[in-house]
């Protein structure tokens, strides 16, 4: 009985499938629709189906009759699919639509204009890049020109020289990371090669100080920037160009590996085709493919340590005409000449120079293009406005500089998934529950990663140009692990309001450079972990150069001890907590048992009247008057 019960589930499950081709015969007799029938217990011809030796009922399978069926065939469901893709995708079709000549003019004006302010208004070009076997399909003899050229570049530079395997250790051989070389098409149509070394793998023996290179922190920007603009210091900034194969790489010291670099495939051809008389005894072959070894010699794009090695090499460089470094940044130098000040700040190859003389600058464009301009010309910007590590720095009124970030949050808003319009706006960065914790379901895999994508925008553009906005995306970064709906609706509102305020800027100014205040505040145990929230900015005059608002990573048992801990190397101090500025001012005579721990000393700490605790901006999203108040100096404009 069993067996015959298993036998008819198979029955049914050949039934249910609504059609079959006829080939696979049932143990009852029915051919699932398409078969003959070797009895007499078949299906009947009116449909109705012979009940089986296990009760159930045996029903001939439904078989598609175009006449009568109700829904769809395969092919007519590709078919529907079909025309709603050429909908979406325009693509050709048998339906003309006709449009007058007013239509069409628009049509084409709208096009137009939507190609020219995405690719010039606001500057933005989306470029493709391919390795070298997608490239040359794509672009054809264009793609092997541009190999070509960037290859006969890297090797009149001495970039690498070949090396035979028998000269490699067997460490310098496993270490030998391929070189890849990308095309992309410029928006001039013109086809752009770079190879570069695949550096990535090579994290597994670098540490990160030897692979790191230090950076001119945006404080020190700001700071240097506003004493230019209080000066009214001449500005240059400067490109320095192809500045990583300028810098050699330092000989390995006994014990240490060189680099290597193996090249393979079409691009040993080619530098085969450039140089065969240096190259053609070093090329061997494994697994049918053709590899050419090379030790570098410059530090080449895609190397981990090339941003340092450029580091070294440009700070000795400075050095040499009597720069001095600053002990609390690492890119940023000073030196006296003609009885002033010059100060430069560089990232990476990107370099920034300020002094009252024009003329002590145009000696230093001319040194810059002496000491990099050999491999093409040194780009110096003058004048009042400067593009400088994506901010607009503009010193065209005195005493002044203004941090332009509005094509950043255009760009911003214009990416977000969601359409903001004209209405879509919120007159404060959040509400009044941006501190508790997130409600509601998990957000989705794709939802995720556009709420961590633009809470890392909105934090970039808020250390720089929108410190208005930094309370919001402090508590935001917070959430982005596993962010939940109720956070998703916080970024949305944070979103609304840059809609509404995306042509602000922040104005910096200085009134005495010799002095500097901080405002320190604190939301005592406000997040869902019972962690304060610590808020400060340090204006010198006009807006603030220095903006923090972070979640304290201590648990601390009272308001008093948490702001105690949120001062730190701070000139003048200004606090709103009389029980803190005790204890930082006169340090163990003021503290009770409570405070056996603190060991604090040397504030200078002046009390700060609530209303008027700019610190307290950054520690929760005030609301109403006192946020506008607060947003008019920290933007700068009022004078603090």
């Amino acid at each position: 009985d069993d067996d015959e019960e298993d036998d008819d589930d198979d029955d049914d499950d050949n039934n249910a499938g609504g059609c079959n081709d006829g080939n696979n015969n049932n143990d009852d007799g029915s051919n699932g629709g398409a078969g003959n029938n070797d009895d007499n217990n078949g299906n009947g011809s009116d449909g109705s189906g012979q009940r089986t030796r296990s009760g159930r009922t045996s029903r001939p399978a439904e078989r598609l009759n175009p006449t009568t069926f109700s829904g769809k065939s395969y092919a007519q469901a590709v078919k529907a699919q079909q025309e709603i893709e050429q909908c979406h995708n325009m693509s050709k079709t048998d339906k003309v639509v006709y449009y007058d000549q007013t239509e069409a003019s628009y049509c084409a004006m709208f096009i137009n204009d939507l190609g020219n302010r995405e690719t010039m208004t606001d500057g933005t070009n989306f470029a493709q890049q391919y390795l070298i076997h997608k490239g040359l399909k794509m672009f054809g003899d264009r793609g092997k020109a541009a190999s070509m050229k960037e290859l006969d570049q890297l090797d009149k530079r001495k970039c690498f020289e070949p090396i035979r395997v028998k000269d490699l250790s067997a460490r310098e051989r496993a270490k030998a990371q391929e070189a890849l070389m990308f095309l992309c098409e410029k928006r001039d149509n013109t086809v752009k090669g770079r190879m570069v070394f695949n550096g990535k793998p090579t994290r597994q023996w670098l540490s990160k100080e030897d692979s790191a290179s230090p950076t001119v922190s945006t404080e020190g920007l700001f700071i240097t920037a506003t004493i230019d603009a209080y000066e009214e210091r001449d500005v240059l900034t400067a490109d320095v160009p192809n500045a990583f194969i300028q810098t050699d790489v330092p000989p390995p010291k006994p014990g240490e590996d060189r680099i290597t670099m193996k090249i393979t495939g079409v691009l040993v051809d080619m530098l085969l085709e450039l140089n065969p008389e240096l190259y053609k005894d070093f090329v061997v072959y494994e697994n049918g493919q053709k590899v050419l070894y090379v030790v570098v010699l410059k530090a080449i794009y895609g190397m981990l340590v090339a941003s340092l090695l450029f580091y070294k090499k440009f700070r000795v460089d400075l050095e040499g005409v009597d720069f001095v470094f600053n002990d609390y940044d690492p890119c940023v130098a000073n030196r006296m000449i003609r009885g002033k000040q010059q100060t430069v700040r560089f990232h990476v190859d990107d370099v920034m120079s300020s002094h009252v003389d024009p003329k002590v600058n145009d000696e230093f464009d001319k040194w810059l293009n002496k000491m990099y301009g050999g491999y093409g010309k040194v780009k110096c910007v003058r004048g009042k406005v400067h593009d400088y590590l994506g901010m607009i720095l503009d010193f065209s009124e005195t005493g002044i500089v203004i941090i332009d970030m509005r094509r950043f949050i255009r760009d911003m808003i214009t990416g977000f998934p969601m359409v903001l319009g004209d209405k879509d706006v919120a007159e404060t960065p959040a509400g009044d529950n941006l501190l508790k914790a997130g409600t509601g379901p998990l957000l989705d895999k794709e939802k995720r990663e556009v709420f961590h994508s633009t809470t890392a925008k909105g934090l970039f553009v808020s250390k720089r140009g929108r410190p208005d906005i930094l309370p919001t995306t402090s508590v935001l970064c917070t959430r982005v692990r596993e962010p939940r709906e109720s956070d998703w609706e916080k970024l949305v509102r944070l979103m609304k309001y840059l809609n509404n305020t995306k042509e602000d800027v922040v104005r910096l100014g200085v009134d005495d450079i010799s002095f500097s205040h901080w405002f320190v505040d604190l939301s005592f145990a406000v997040h869902p972990d019972f962690k304060s929230h610590i808020g400060a900015v340090m204006p010198q005059g006009r807006g603030t150069t220095i903006s923090i608002s972070r979640k304290q990573k201590l648990n601390t048992r009272s308001s008093t001890v948490s702001e105690v801990v949120g001062v730190d190397d701070a000139s003048v101090v200004h606090q709103d907590n009389q029980s803190a500025i005790l204890l930082e001012t006169n340090g163990r005579r003021s503290a009770g048992q409570r405070s056996r721990a603190s060991n604090v000393r040397y504030f200078s700490v002046v009390y700060c009247n609530t209303d008027d605790m700019y610190g307290d901006y950054m520690t929760k999203p005030v609301q109403g008057e006192k946020f506008r108040k607060f947003k008019e100096f920290i933007m700068g404009r009022k004078p603090i």
